[in-house]
């Protein structure tokens, strides 16, 4: 008999009113298991409690934790983990799951320099077995870990927990149907809130819906019951009642409420101890439930600022300038008006990407695909071979998830599709699965692909309407997360001359050759050079592809020392200046070159200016790049040839 079968559940309301604090108590996830499963109501309450009370001080990814209190408690009440694997899907719901499994006294540095990460990881403790913060991945993980154990005959359980929109992602659906076909035992919850970070849209959301309205919430006897009724594996599929999850080989149970704690370990229960291959259990829950604000969950409260947790009043910095994201909405907004033919698609993200305010203006020339960026990409592909102008606004480490799209169905057919490109370079406390680190180096490769990064603002703008205004090949555009640098804006963007860069501050012995939002740092940079006797051209290459060329080599021939300085990975912007030098010569002239980059490592969570602080992309890094490197010089001089730059 197992232990829920030996435990009388009280399902009453009074369960939370225990005077004992119990979430105190818990030193371990042995400590839960100990518990009669009349306290899980109390464990759960206090839990969602700590939560809140965590998130406001370090702010976060809040809403999808606060939706999975109960199950996370569940979870841990029936199954062995760590033994058991459980994975959840993306993983900013895991701060419940951090604090019952061992992190609850660290759990205030979250996202904070130094401590536990916002999502998942591995190298953080044995409850993650699976690292995730990008969507729809759970599935193929918890498949290969069933395998891996039937292959070691080892006797485990693996869950996969999936949700907020992750299922509009076609990699759910390959993983489905390769555990339908195996028949590996394991469970895929899927937490049905309605939301992916916006309210999930398409026919999948439609098809859930449906399936909770025809089938009223199943009680833990109800789910007992109809396992043990299940049709033949073979008469399933003519069952009037069978899903499209039965029909991918999956046995479908639910609806269930997934805030009823008692009852999910109870279901849960039985699903560890059946032997019925894979099984997804569909979950009602209410993301956010339970927050402390004002106005209903939505979207508001996926990820929060720091917050009072009593008043629910949340913490809001003054914006010295408008945010990049802003003005690339603004800018496209003020194009369509003047272009019918522009369209513009999200993947999930309608208000991280700004093109909310775009489908306010144009609801019918706007499409949201769900998180489906493989989708979305040879979508606005063929949009643009029938003549229309789409601009596909994603951040730079979901586009990664649409490289073959971008290559087979965009690049090699020449289609111009415009790519929106935010959040690149470093973001902050999201980490390194957020980084925008490694657009340069992937598109870069790509033939006739024009590449733009903009310096501030105004720049922005401008590459807004050069993207819109280039009708024979892709281009795309990238852009950092926050706020421009509070330059005046023009009304509407002009448009550039195509590979041509711009030099903002004349020199002669250094040449400093900036892409994109380190030009700022540049100027720091070449003011302390004069401090210090040393004249230095600042220039701002705009384009990273095409290559402005004739720039190049006249930055190459009137200085001593030319840097180059970018906000991507190696083998990027700087890769390619040098493959140019190379091959035109103008390295045998004794030249001295120097890539800045980001590090070949990847950087950890922290506050942007930290995080550029380590990756050694600060002005002060910029100088002593610069003087290093005419350090190295046979004589050290304050002046170079003194010839002028052509503008």
């Amino acid at each position: 008999m197992n232990k829920l079968q030996r435990q009388t559940a009280d399902k009453s309301d009074n369960a939370s009113t225990v005077a004992t604090p119990l979430l105190d108590s818990l030193e371990s996830v042995e400590a839960l298991r100990r518990l009669p499963v009349s306290q899980l109501r109390q464990v759960s309450d206090e839990l969602r409690a700590e939560t809140i009370n965590a998130a406001s001080v370090t702010g976060g990814h809040f809403g999808a934790g606060l939706g999975v209190v109960e199950l996370t408690v569940a979870l841990h009440y029936v199954f062995n983990t760590p033994e058991d694997r459980i994975i959840w899907d993306v993983s900013h719901q895991a701060y419940p799951h951090k604090i019952l499994t061992g992190r609850r006294e660290r759990i205030r540095t979250i996202r904070k320099p130094g401590g536990l990460y916002g999502f998942t990881l591995r190298a953080e403790s044995a409850f993650d077995p699976f690292g995730a913060a990008h969507s729809s991945t759970s599935i193929s993980a918890a498949l290969g870990m069933a395998v891996a154990r039937d292959k070691k005959n080892i006797d485990r359980h693996t869950v996969a927990v999936i949700g907020d929109g992750a299922m509009s992602a076609g990699m759910a659906y390959e993983a489905l149907n390769n555990a339908g076909a195996l028949k590996s035992r394991m469970t895929v919850i899927l937490n049905d809130n309605g939301m992916s970070i916006a309210p999930s849209v398409g026919a999948l959301t439609a098809y859930l819906k449906d399936l909770v309205k025809a089938r009223p919430l199943q009680s833990a006897a109800d789910i007992q019951r109809a396992l043990a009724e299940k049709f033949p594996e073979e008469t399933s599929l003519a069952r009037p009642d069978t899903t499209m999850f039965d029909q991918l080989g999956c046995t479908y149970v639910g609806p269930v409420d997934g805030h009823n704690v008692e009852d999910l370990a109870a279901i849960l229960t039985t699903l560890r101890n059946g032997n019925n291959g894979a099984v997804l259990l569909h979950v009602i829950t209410e993301k956010g439930k339970g927050h402390p604000f004002g106005k209903p969950q939505g979207e508001n409260y996926h990820a929060v600022n720091t917050f009072n947790p009593l008043t629910g009043e949340i913490d809001k910095a003054q914006a010295k300038a408008p945010a990049f994201t802003k003005v690339f909405a603004a800018s496209l907004i003020e194009e369509a008006e003047h272009d019918p033919d522009i369209v513009a698609i999200t993947a999930a993200m309608p208000s991280g990407t700004g093109l909310n305010d775009f489908a306010k203006k144009f609801p019918d020339r706007c499409y949201d695909v769900g998180i489906a960026e493989q989708h979305g990409v040879t979508f606005a592909a063929g949009l643009a071979a029938d003549g229309l102008k789409p601009m596909v606004a994603i951040y730079s480490c979901f586009l990664q998830r649409a490289y073959d799209q971008i290559v087979h169905d965009v690049a090699l057919q020449h289609l111009p599709v415009r790519f929106a490109i935010d959040r690149a370079g470093l973001v902050g406390a999201d980490g390194p699965t957020h980084a925008g680190s490694y657009d340069l180096a992937y598109l870069m490769c790509l033939p006739d692909f024009v590449i733009m990064a903009p310096a501030d603002e105004a720049e922005l703008k401008h590459m807004v309407a050069t993207s819109l205004s280039i009708n024979d090949r892709p281009s795309a555009f990238r852009f950092p997360r926050g706020e421009g640098v509070g330059v005046e804006l023009p009304v509407r963007g002009s448009v550039l001359p195509i590979g041509k860069g711009r030099v903002v501050r004349e020199g002669s012995s250094i040449a400093i050759l900036s892409l994109g939002g380190r030009l700022q740092e540049c100027l720091k940079a070449a003011d302390d050079l004069a401090a210090r006797g040393l004249s230095a051209t600042v220039a701002d290459a705009r384009f990273a592809k095409p290559l402005d060329e004739d720039l190049i080599t006249q930055l190459a021939r009137h200085h001593e020392v030319l840097i180059t300085i970018e906000e991507g990975a190696v083998g990027g912007f700087g890769a390619h200046v040098l493959t140019y030098l190379a091959q035109s010569g103008e390295l045998d002239t004794g030249l001295k070159i120097r890539t800045m980059t980001l590090p070949d490592r990847f950087v950890a969570h922290g506050k942007p200016d930290g995080q550029y602080e380590d990756a050694e992309l600060q002005a002060r890094h910029i100088t002593n790049m610069c003087i290093g490197a005419l350090g190295e010089t046979k004589h050290l001089r304050t002046a170079g040839t003194g010839a002028r730059l052509p503008r």
